[in-house]
């Protein structure tokens, strides 16, 4: 196989390492920062590991606490809702991906203030209202609509809030 041929096959050869050494290194790749099931699979089979190597490790990992589904998932809505400022369904799409079960991303996703929420979407809504430059209000709110679907919100309180916006202040 030619070199163009190796960089076209989408695939980096992988280096092959010892179990020992792959355990040591996905333990600390797991105490660095919450991980899912999904992403030290996928970051052992980078390593070289075989399918029948990667579960043993994984339920190691379970059994250490390296890996924690529920904490992985409470603490991806925390930081997602609070840095990142996205809505229950964009945080809900994100963790199906990562294949975490749809009882623990509601029990995670329940973790959100109610109050906060409001205030958070209420301010996104605010900002964008500022920040669009749009003379047709009616475009405009489609625009402020457009954001705060994309970030996950629903529409429902999207609704809410955009009649908020647009109340006479009088």
């Amino acid at each position: 196989m030619s070199l163009s041929e190796k960089e076209n096959s989408g695939q980096a050869p992988k280096k092959k390492i010892s179990l020992a050494k792959s355990q040591e290194r996905i333990a600390a790749y797991c105490a660095y920062q919450e991980r899912c099931i999904a992403e030290v699979r996928s970051k052992l089979e980078e390593l070289g590991l075989n399918p029948s190597q990667i579960d043993p490790v994984l339920d190691k990992l379970t059994n250490e606490g390296f890996l924690n589904e529920e904490r992985f998932a409470e603490a991806f809505v925390r930081g997602r809702f609070t840095l990142k400022k996205w809505g229950r369904i964009r945080i809900r799409q994100e963790l199906k991906m990562r294949d975490i079960p749809e009882d623990i991303i509601i029990k995670a996703i329940e973790q959100i203030d109610g109050e906060e929420y409001w205030a958070v979407l209420k301010y996104l809504a605010e900002r964008k209202w500022k920040l669009t430059q749009e003379p047709n209000e009616l475009k405009k709110k489609a625009k402020v609509q457009r954001f705060l679907v994309f970030r996950g919100f629903e529409n429902d309180l999207i609704r809410d809030v955009i009649g908020e916006l647009t109340k006479d202040p009088s």
